[in-house]
Protein backbone atom coordinates (compact mmCIF):
# COMPACT_ATOMS: atom_id res chain seq x y z
CA UNK A 1 0.00 0.00 0.00
CA UNK A 2 1.48 3.50 -1.09
CA UNK A 3 -0.01 6.63 0.50
CA UNK A 4 0.11 10.04 -1.03
CA UNK A 5 0.31 13.46 0.85
CA UNK A 6 -0.32 16.00 -1.52
CA UNK A 7 0.71 20.14 0.13
CA UNK A 8 1.63 23.08 -1.44
CA UNK A 9 -1.77 24.14 -2.73
CA UNK A 10 -3.45 27.85 -2.13
CA UNK A 11 -4.51 31.18 -3.73
CA UNK A 12 -2.65 32.84 -6.07
CA UNK A 13 -2.86 35.89 -8.72
CA UNK A 14 -2.90 35.14 -12.38
CA UNK A 15 0.91 34.48 -13.86
CA UNK A 16 1.89 33.61 -10.49
CA UNK A 17 4.04 30.57 -9.53
CA UNK A 18 3.18 27.78 -7.07
CA UNK A 19 5.44 24.65 -6.05
CA UNK A 20 2.71 21.24 -5.48
CA UNK A 21 4.33 18.02 -3.86
CA UNK A 22 3.74 14.45 -3.21
CA UNK A 23 5.16 12.59 -0.77
CA UNK A 24 5.01 8.81 -0.60
CA UNK A 25 5.12 6.81 1.96
CA UNK A 26 7.34 4.48 0.50
CA UNK A 27 9.97 4.25 -2.36
CA UNK A 28 8.73 4.94 -5.44
CA UNK A 29 12.18 5.42 -7.41
CA UNK A 30 12.17 2.62 -9.97
CA UNK A 31 8.34 1.04 -8.48
CA UNK A 32 6.12 3.72 -9.40
CA UNK A 33 5.92 6.22 -12.14
CA UNK A 34 3.99 9.40 -10.80
CA UNK A 35 1.57 12.06 -12.16
CA UNK A 36 -0.43 14.58 -11.25
CA UNK A 37 -4.04 14.94 -12.44
CA UNK A 38 -6.76 18.17 -11.61
CA UNK A 39 -10.75 18.24 -11.48
CA UNK A 40 -11.71 21.95 -11.55
CA UNK A 41 -15.38 22.15 -10.10
CA UNK A 42 -18.07 20.38 -12.27
CA UNK A 43 -15.37 19.32 -14.89
CA UNK A 44 -14.09 15.16 -14.88
CA UNK A 45 -10.59 14.73 -13.57
CA UNK A 46 -7.93 15.65 -16.36
CA UNK A 47 -4.20 14.48 -16.68
CA UNK A 48 -1.48 17.42 -16.23
CA UNK A 49 1.56 15.50 -15.97
CA UNK A 50 3.77 12.47 -15.84
CA UNK A 51 7.32 11.19 -15.10
CA UNK A 52 8.74 7.90 -15.06
CA UNK A 53 10.22 4.98 -13.18
CA UNK A 54 13.59 6.89 -12.90
CA UNK A 55 12.85 10.09 -13.50
CA UNK A 56 14.24 10.23 -17.18
CA UNK A 57 10.98 11.17 -19.74
CA UNK A 58 8.19 12.93 -18.28
CA UNK A 59 4.98 13.84 -20.12
CA UNK A 60 2.49 17.10 -20.27
CA UNK A 61 -0.95 17.58 -21.22
CA UNK A 62 -1.00 20.42 -23.78
CA UNK A 63 -2.68 22.52 -21.36
CA UNK A 64 -0.18 22.99 -19.45
CA UNK A 65 2.96 22.34 -21.33
CA UNK A 66 5.65 24.75 -21.24
CA UNK A 67 4.39 26.36 -17.87
CA UNK A 68 4.66 23.57 -15.99
CA UNK A 69 7.65 20.79 -14.13
CA UNK A 70 7.66 17.62 -12.94
CA UNK A 71 9.80 16.13 -11.02
CA UNK A 72 11.23 13.73 -8.72
CA UNK A 73 12.89 13.49 -5.41
CA UNK A 74 13.73 9.82 -4.97
CA UNK A 75 15.78 10.22 -1.83
CA UNK A 76 12.62 12.21 -0.69
CA UNK A 77 10.41 10.22 -1.68
CA UNK A 78 8.67 13.24 -3.40
CA UNK A 79 7.43 14.41 -6.49
CA UNK A 80 6.66 18.04 -7.38
CA UNK A 81 4.64 20.26 -9.74
CA UNK A 82 6.22 23.48 -10.27
CA UNK A 83 3.37 25.66 -11.98
CA UNK A 84 4.81 28.96 -13.25
CA UNK A 85 2.34 31.63 -15.09
CA UNK A 86 -0.95 30.04 -14.08
CA UNK A 87 -3.95 31.01 -14.95
CA UNK A 88 -7.39 31.46 -13.66
CA UNK A 89 -8.21 28.00 -15.68
CA UNK A 90 -5.62 26.29 -13.64
CA UNK A 91 -8.20 26.23 -10.53
CA UNK A 92 -8.58 22.84 -9.63
CA UNK A 93 -8.11 20.74 -6.91
CA UNK A 94 -4.80 18.64 -8.10
CA UNK A 95 -4.18 14.96 -7.45
CA UNK A 96 -1.24 12.81 -7.01
CA UNK A 97 -0.80 9.37 -8.53
CA UNK A 98 1.10 6.50 -8.51
CA UNK A 99 0.99 3.60 -11.15
CA UNK A 100 3.43 1.01 -12.95
CA UNK A 101 3.78 3.03 -16.22
CA UNK A 102 4.47 6.46 -18.06
CA UNK A 103 1.53 4.93 -20.49
CA UNK A 104 -0.46 4.16 -17.51
CA UNK A 105 -0.25 7.38 -16.18
CA UNK A 106 -1.40 9.43 -18.89
CA UNK A 107 -4.42 6.85 -19.30
CA UNK A 108 -5.50 7.02 -15.99
CA UNK A 109 -4.44 3.58 -15.03
CA UNK A 110 -3.33 4.54 -11.74
CA UNK A 111 -2.68 2.81 -8.70
CA UNK A 112 -2.54 4.77 -5.78
CA UNK A 113 -4.43 8.44 -5.43
CA UNK A 114 -3.27 11.36 -3.04
CA UNK A 115 -6.27 13.13 -1.19
CA UNK A 116 -5.97 16.08 -3.09
CA UNK A 117 -4.64 19.90 -2.40
CA UNK A 118 -6.83 23.06 -3.79
CA UNK A 119 -4.91 25.63 -6.26
CA UNK A 120 -6.97 28.61 -6.42
CA UNK A 121 -5.97 31.33 -9.44
CA UNK A 122 -7.36 34.46 -9.05
CA UNK A 123 -7.83 36.70 -12.23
Amino acid sequence: QVQLVESGGGLVQAGGSLRLSCAASVRTSGIYAMGWFRQAPGKEREFAAAISLSGSSTRYADSVLGRFTISRDNAQKTVYLQMNSLKPEDTAVYYCAATTSLVAVQAGTVHYWGQGTQVTVSS
